[in-house]
């Protein structure tokens, strides 16, 4: 790829580092609007046993009032390059560490590590450097998005580093990524596309259909090979069309395909957003960030792989020719875009930041919601919505901030 992440924006405070929440000790958190999964309690209470949600109080309980806040599950990010002034693309292991604890503490407590398009022995390497963050717990797993895209959708891909979905050098990445690839984005049509797909079926692997020009029928036959995901819907792609409705027809109307959406007010008209929502509902929606090195960082020039950035106002643009590069996003901030401008309830925005992308990974047995058993994951949030505290397996990444 050539190029290092090389960010140049504000000034980032230090990290809020975890700590325990119960020193030893059960914590219960009382008094807070908790969303479980079948329902919403006002003043309810959730206790916390070790690094686990617990079934009920036990002696020595740590008890802590979170009375005017929602108690909600940690967030679960399907696609992020990086944040905090790091690349997840062309970082070093610290600055991929820094970038994931940037994304904690805006309450994204499992988060899948994207690249962006590049050579295929460095997406190889990227993989293998990947796939030990993996293994060590803090990234869920990879995302490949790219090389495999259509030029005519490319986004902020390098377009001569772009090649057709070859299942051969597919089967490379699944390869180096050594059992942590999560995803691949392809763009079906390409010539090896459908075959991609079933191969990164056959390997546990989700295809997902994105930055691509496909049509209806072709996007059809991809989702019948086994695709399950609509890498960003709308961007990238087709617009909808009356006579020529494209893939983002054949991805909605589908259930077997979970729709990503970037939630910023940049990528989407809140139309379009109500358009996939009450098409496909929150059970088929992941919010998602796409984020780029200067999520939680600040305006400034940064780099999306080989590809010089400008942020300006939070919104990331490549130099060269204006198109959109990624997202400065947060998840906190799509939470609360989500009930206060897009009008989606709690439960739903829930859902579609926890509930589906931990389903869509295979992990909601541990993590997505708050049930006895699971991860401690969870987020606080005040009644306006902004984040009071994150908890990531039974430590607070942010401590409560109650006053």
């Amino acid at each position: 790829m050539g190029a290092d992440s090389g960010a140049r924006g504000t000034a980032r405070p230090a990290p809020t580092h975890p700590h325990p929440a119960t020193a030893g000790r059960p914590t219960v958190l009382t008094g807070g609007t908790v969303v479980f999964p079948t329902e919403t309690v006002e003043g309810g209470r959730l206790t916390i046993d070790g690094p686990r949600i617990g079934r009920t109080a036990v002696e020595n309980a740590r008890f802590v009032d979170v009375t005017g806040h929602y108690v909600v599950p940690g967030f679960v990010d399907l696609h992020n390059h990086g944040g905090g002034g790091a690349s997840f693309t062309s970082g070093s292991v610290e600055d991929i560490l820094k970038g994931i604890h940037t994304h904690r503490l805006h309450g994204t407590t499992t988060l899948v590590a994207s690249t962006v398009t590049g050579d295929m022995d460095f997406l190889a390497r990227r993989a293998g450097l990947l796939s030990e963050l993996a293994e060590q717990g803090e990234i869920a797993g990879i995302h490949f998005e790219g090389p495999f895209i259509s030029p005519c959708r490319k986004g902020a891909h390098s377009e001569e580093l772009l090649r057709d979905p070859d299942p051969a050098e597919v089967r490379k990445l699944i390869d180096a990524a050594r059992g942590r690839a999560k995803m691949l984005t392809l763009a079906t049509e390409r010539p090896g596309g459908v075959d991609s797909v079933r191969l990164l079926a056959d390997h546990g692997v989700i295809a997902a259909i994105g930055h691509t020009d496909a049509t209806y029928e072709q996007t059809v036959e991809a989702i019948d090979a086994g695709a399950t995901v609509a890498t960003h819907l709308f961007n990238a792609m087709p617009p909808l069309g009356h006579r020529s409705p494209g893939p983002i027809a054949a991805l909605l109307e589908d259930d077997r395909i979970t729709v990503e959406l970037i939630n910023d007010g940049t990528h989407l008209h809140p139309a379009a957003l109500q358009l996939a929502f009450h098409r496909a509902g929150a059970d088929r929606v992941a919010f998602i960030t796409d984020a780029m090195d200067a999520a939680g960082f600040g305006d400034g020039r940064y780099w999306l792989g080989p590809l010089e950035v400008e942020v300006a106002d939070g919104v990331a643009r490549l130099v060269a020719d204006g198109t959109i590069a990624g997202s400065t996003l947060t998840l906190d901030r799509a939470f609360k875009r989500a009930v206060t401008v897009d009008g989606l309830s709690v439960e739903d925005a829930v859902t579609a930041l926890s509930a589906t992308p931990a389903r869509l990974l295979g992990m909601d047995d541990t993590i997505g919601s708050l049930e006895p058993g699971k991860s401690a994951d969870l987020v606080l949030l005040d009644s306006a919505y902004e984040l009071k505290g994150v908890m990531r397996r039974g430590e607070w990444v942010v401590g409560p901030q109650l006053g």
